[in-house]
């Protein structure tokens, strides 16, 4: 037996709630599905769980404790994460998001984006180190069961946040460029990366 049947049980319902909670990882995906349409949404929580799952080996390897242990490795990793996501958003608040004037996003890119911010987020790590193990039975190999509860986070993570991009995608059909709710939406997907920079910065 790899996991305990009854942590596991238990684990579900509990992932699922966090999943469904309102965060970082689903407000960038319904940014980009208004920025892109529902594939780019889709495309960006795989990214985003992609990442996750990075995070979920590391700390099953032991290693997020050592990035919990060297402060400056945190902080390098951090500051440049937030650096992306402020990058983002000037990117977003000076690109029209619908309209003829407006780039299309590919699903390729906003993966790329999705797994990158999640990547250069350690507060994820930290995360992970401080809610897992609650559910790890240590008379068995620890990391099969790290990857067990990781693989079931981000496939609810991956379903719930596609379907928010989904969503945020059909919003974007019926945008019209250089509309106020086009610009409107347009400066709030900015200050949404702006203000992910921001948590993440401090």
């Amino acid at each position: 037996m790899i996991v305990d049947p009854i942590l596991l049980l238990a684990f579900i319902p509990v992932g699922l709630a966090l999943n469904v909670t309102p965060g970082p990882d689903m407000m960038f995906c319904l940014a980009q599905g208004l920025r892109g349409g529902a594939r780019c949404g889709w495309a960006a929580s795989a990214g985003v769980a992609l990442g996750g799952m990075v995070h979920v080996l590391l700390a099953g390897l032991g290693l997020g404790a050592l990035v919990a242990a060297l402060p400056g490795a945190f902080d390098v990793i951090r500051w440049g994460g937030a650096a992306y996501l402020a990058w983002i958003a000037w990117k977003t608040l000076r690109t029209p998001i619908a309209g003829s004037d407006a780039p299309m996003m590919v699903p390729a890119k906003a993966a790329k984006q999705g797994f990158v911010v999640n990547i250069t987020n350690p507060k994820f790590i930290l995360f992970v180190l401080a809610f897992v193990p609650q559910f790890i039975d240590p008379t068995l190999p620890v990391l099969p069961q790290f990857l067990i509860y990781g693989l079931l986070m981000s496939t609810g993570g991956l379903v719930v946040n596609g379907l928010v991009g989904q969503f945020a995608g059909q919003m974007r059909r019926h945008l019209h460029g250089g509309t106020t709710t086009e610009r409107a939406l347009r400066y709030a997907c900015a200050t949404l990366f702006g203000g992910l920079a921001v948590r993440l910065a401090i």
